[in-house]
């Protein structure tokens, strides 16, 4: 690869108030080498001086709240709610959090040494350098400048891809980007697959890649090409168990409005449930019942301005596609099981009676639909899912601490919530991420900055 004479060459100060759309690998390989000219001087900065970019980049996110509603309202149809939820308050809340705590995140740890006590020894977080950031397109600028704002609190220089399927998201997002960061420092790029086929043949020091399990094998081959570390918040099909003495209506609740979350579109989003024979009607009347109460109008009118469509035509004809198999091989429609071609809405859906050969059960569903099925011990329960890959959630809903227990310590997911949905994800002091099949690594607060720094070891004779 061709360099530029870095002596000579003075730093880019160039801003782009539009993102790079669909950019050429010459495109591409300029600003890498700026960034990768740039990146001692940004590993060198100080807390004070990195603190200072995130307060740059929170005052660019807070000016352009309003324009970021309205941008992902166009992408998505989300309900205006969730989007000033995810997509801002969250936002903000999370630079600020590393803002109030990088000094003690970089402060030195040190080490007394077991060969020599008398020496000195340490252990300092430093950048892993030049860093690329694919972002996914159910939470477009949320999954992008969350972990971007750990990549700079750890001081890193970034390359960010945002997904094509959100265009005007990545034009208020290029605004964002463009007040806060001169392209030394942090760039936006949007386009198709080719584009991140491109940044991927980059010799990049760290990937950070939010998406599918299928797409996150071929970020890490790519990685390992240049032997690149990298972070894969993947998905997987996160179960719910029911214990016998689990609260169902309480569970109905929360089930239907976790699925009605951006219409389904999330990767802890529960993805098929466990419940008793003698409970399941129970459920699906409550189910029906708070569906009914969020979404729909007197008149029996579903409130699509209350539920985000499913992204793209592709993803509405798998989902339809997965539930077409289910009920040609015997599955019920307890619950919903309209699906509105005409702007991509799918309306929440219950199907009980699912058996593992359908396909439903065989891949993430990702859409507002969720499968039950009946079980007689918990046993058979953890048996099911130890058997399969390590999902990303696991939610169980229980007072029986011996069976709580038996969960846990019998299967593996990447983070786990009792009695309730999505909250170990929500915790910021935990860190989140998969396991295997549903990713490697973990980020959010603390874990964030450390996702994005080396931990690097420092022994000093004295």
């Amino acid at each position: 690869m061709g360099k530029p004479n870095l002596a000579t060459e003075a730093p880019s100060k160039r801003r782009q108030d539009q993102p790079m759309t669909n950019p050429t690998a010459a495109d591409l390989l300029r600003i890498f080498e700026l960034q990768q000219a740039n990146q001692w001087n940004v590993k060198a900065s100080s807390a004070d001086v990195r603190k200072a970019k995130l307060a740059g980049l929170k005052a660019a996110v807070e000016t352009h709240a309003d324009a970021i509603v309205a941008a992902v309202l166009e992408d998505t149809r989300k309900p205006e709610g969730e989007i000033r939820v995810t997509e801002v308050m969250n936002v903000t809340a999370n630079i600020q959090r590393n803002i109030d705590n990088l000094d003690a995140w970089m402060a030195p740890t040190e080490v007394t040494p077991s060969l020599n006590p008398a020496d000195r020894a340490q252990i300092r977080y430093e950048a892993r350098g030049v860093c690329l950031i694919l972002g996914p397109w159910n939470f477009p600028l949320g999954l992008a400048l969350g972990p971007l704002a750990a990549a700079v609190a750890a001081g890193n220089t970034a390359i960010v891809k945002l997904t094509d399927l959100c265009p005007a998201t990545a034009r208020v997002t290029a605004s964002i980007i463009a007040q806060a960061f001169d392209e030394n420092e942090v760039a936006l790029v949007e386009g198709d697959v080719s584009v991140a086929t491109a940044l991927l043949e980059l010799p990049f020091n760290h990937i950070f890649f939010t998406g599918s399990t299928r797409v996150g094998k071929i970020v890490m081959a790519a990685a390992a090409k240049h032997l690149a570390s990298v972070t894969l918040e993947l998905g997987g099909k996160s179960p719910v168990i029911l214990d016998s003495d689990a609260d169902i209506d309480k569970v109905a609740a929360q089930l239907a409005g976790a699925k009605q979350f951006n219409g389904g579109q999330a990767c802890i989003s529960p993805d098929y449930v466990f419940v008793r024979e003698e409970q399941q009607a129970q459920l699906v009347e409550g189910f029906k019942a708070n569906v009914a109460k969020n979404l729909y109008d007197e008149s029996g009118a579903i409130k699509k301005e209350s539920i985000a469509q499913i992204v793209n035509q592709a993803n509405f004809n798998r989902v339809k596609a997965l539930f077409d198999d289910a009920v040609a091989q015997g599955a019920t429609v307890a619950v919903g099981g309209t699906m509105d071609e005409s702007d991509l809405t799918i309306h929440p859906t219950l199907l009980t009676g699912v058996t593992p050969q359908m396909k439903i059960l065989q891949e993430e569903i990702f859409a507002p639909v969720l499968p039950v099925m009946n079980y007689e011990t918990i046993d058979q329960a953890i048996d099911y899912i130890a058997a399969r890959d390590k999902p990303l959630a696991l939610y169980v809903y229980s007072d029986d601490e011996a069976n709580i227990e038996k969960v846990i310590s019998r299967t593996s997911s990447g983070g786990m919530t009792i009695n309730g949905v999505f909250s170990h994800y929500l915790e910021n002091h935990l860190p989140f991420g998969g396991v295997n099949a549903s990713g490697t690594g973990s980020y959010h607060g603390y874990f964030g900055f450390k996702a994005f720094s080396h931990e690097r070891a420092i022994y000093r004779h004295m």
